[in-house]
């Protein structure tokens, strides 16, 4: 029997067993605003059952183990072949075989509402674990790079696209379903991937080289092929490189050893060498290798923007729940005002990540999308979907480096201020919060840190004036709802006429893009107390440097009660 002392009062009971994507507000409203009707009971079904099955105990005891246990490199096999291989505790193939199941590998392609269904998928599972999701953006992002070769992508994309997860290395195309990782970045060049000196010799079939060269990060090192770039003789190409070649024989890929991480532990990180490496398949012209993988490259910067709204969410549900539970000084801490200034302040950097992560999602859609057989009958109807497709086009050049940028750098103060939420529980692992810190900045880094984002925008500014104005339009939209947005967009284009200092300032320049559209797709779409609340702090300058600090006047029980992730007992 416990002594009389240990008896146990004022703790808030373990956030598990609940459905994180029906108590999502946020969320739930942008699945169904960026679905047609008749997808969106679907979808609803769908989405709420993937996120009873990440909200439960037993899909997050995998995630804990996967942390606990992180990935063993192999290079051996007992015998003393070489077999280069990385081993995963079961809980890790246990997360990844139950998302590419839920189709958040490659799915997205080619299904009606795909991007919004598996972005809103996708920050579900990062919620659950991060790092089994670095294999899952990979695979769902090289497929627009590999259409750059049609029989390639015939090939290759039903194997990408598949909900079938088989851990074993054998040849790719003897298999259901297939993972692809990415080596481009080198220890001479970093992010200026155009100083990779890896060099691709090209072989007797054309379109085929052997490659020899040293890749400083590649990620998802267990995965069955892998795109990399490397100098051919007419410049900077991109290729395929399969782990296993058809006839079953390795292909010459030396794992040199594992990144030992900050955070993202679960998932492995390796140092690769390319010594002779056998086969590997050129994508698109030679010389064209930054080109080819620009798709990839867009499509997992959104992913870095969604792991980040899905980090920022799943870490202030767990701070309001907290509060709900705890009281001090008469009072359950969420009816503390200055408690609930900080959780609502929280609460709207968290709202507005998820809407904008999940606009741009949608403009994939439409982006992606073709003509149906009804438009087609009209040709005014083929050039309004045509307008449309190329806005959204257009808006996802700008938009996607401007979230990017924004969105993962918020993440790490809003995961440490709801770590403070919780005081002493929150410092300790068993919270889940240190894990969650250890892995907020990731995304900031991962697919080119914040300069590289800064920087993409201005070359957007400068050579493509069709992105800008399609970012206008798109913050056009909510002109005329709200005085202090109204002035932050003429602020912002004050800023964007003066080119005077333009680079060193250009994260000035990208902080004030994302917070304008954040703005105004919230004055679209958001509940009025959310959209005030935002516009007058991030907008309309009445807020300080630290979470905690918005007006007193706007409605902060509203926005903190929207955020709860379930009903206090």
């Amino acid at each position: 029997m416990a002594p009389r002392t240990h008896t146990v009062t004022n703790q808030a009971p373990p956030l598990v067993g609940y459905d994180l994507f029906g108590t999502d507000r946020a969320l739930t409203e942008a699945v169904e605003r960026h679905l047609p009707p008749e997808m969106y009971e679907e979808a609803r079904a769908e989405l709420s059952g993937l996120g009873r099955s990440a909200g439960s105990a037993q899909v997050l005891e995998w995630g804990t183990l996967a942390n606990e246990f992180p990935p063993r490199l192999v290079t051996h096999d007992r015998f003393g072949n070489r077999i280069d291989e990385v081993e995963f505790h079961p809980a890790w193939h246990r997360l990844v075989g139950h998302s590419v199941g839920a189709g958040l590998a490659g799915g997205a392609w080619g299904r009606p509402g795909g991007h919004v269904r598996r972005a809103a998928g996708f920050l579900l599972a990062s919620q659950t674990e991060s790092g089994h999701c670095c294999p899952l953006s990979m695979t769902h992002a090289a497929v627009p790079a590999l259409r750059a070769e049609p029989a390639l992508a015939a090939a290759w994309e039903p194997l990408l696209t598949s909900r079938v997860y088989e851990r074993e290395l054998r040849p790719p195309l003897e298999k259901a379903g297939v993972l692809l990782g990415m080596a481009m970045t080198e220890k001479q060049g970093g992010s200026d991937v155009r100083a990779n000196t890896t060099r691709a010799e090209p072989l007797a079939e054309a379109g085929t080289y052997a490659l020899t060269g040293h890749k400083w990060f590649c990620s998802a090192p267990m995965s069955d092929g892998f795109l990399v770039l490397a100098q051919a003789p007419e410049g900077l190409s991109c290729f395929l490189v399969p782990r296993v070649l058809p006839d079953g024989a390795r292909n010459a890929f030396a794992l040199q050893r594992l990144k030992d991480k900050l955070g993202n532990r679960s998932n492995a990180s390796a140092e690769v060498e390319f010594d002779g490496t056998t086969w590997a398949r050129r994508i698109g012209a030679e010389g064209e290798g930054l080109h080819a993988i620009m798709g990839m490259v867009a499509a997992t910067r959104l992913d870095c923007v969604l792991g980040s709204a899905a980090q920022m969410r799943q870490a202030v549900a767990r701070a309001v729940h907290h509060a709900s539970y705890r009281s001090a000084f008469g009072r359950p801490l969420v009816d503390q005002p200055l408690m609930r200034n900080v959780l609502a302040d929280l609460a709207l950097e968290s709202e507005a990540a998820t809407v904008l992560g999940m606009r741009l999602a949608a403009a994939y859609d439409v982006a992606e999308g073709a003509v149906t057989e009804a438009e087609s009958v009209q040709a005014e109807s083929v050039r309004a979907r045509e307008r449309e497709r190329e806005h959204e086009r257009q808006l996802l050049r700008i938009a996607v480096p401007v979230a990017k940028y924004w969105v993962t750098k918020r993440c790490t103060p809003v995961v440490a201020e709801a770590l403070e939420c919780l005081g002493g529980n929150g410092y300790v692992e068993e919270s889940g919060l240190p894990r969650l810190l250890r892995e907020s900045p990731l995304n900031s880094i991962w697919e080119g840190a914040g300069n590289i984002q800064a920087l993409d925008v201005l070359r957007v500014l400068r050579r493509e004036p069709a992105a800008l104005n399609a970012f206008l339009t798109e913050v056009g939209r909510a002109r005329g709802a709200d005085h202090r947005l109204d002035r932050a967009i003429r602020d912002m284009l004050a800023e964007l006429a003066d080119l005077e200092g333009i680079e060193a300032r250009a994260r000035r320049l990208v902080e004030r893009m994302a917070r304008v559209l954040q703005g105004a797709l919230l004055v679209r779409w958001a509940p009025a107390e959310v959209a005030d609340a935002f516009c007058a702090s991030r907008l309309g300058g009445d807020w300080g440097a630290s979470f905690g600090t918005l007006p007193h006047t706007v409605a902060l029980g509203a926005v903190v009660e929207r955020a709860r992730p379930v009903e206090a007992g």
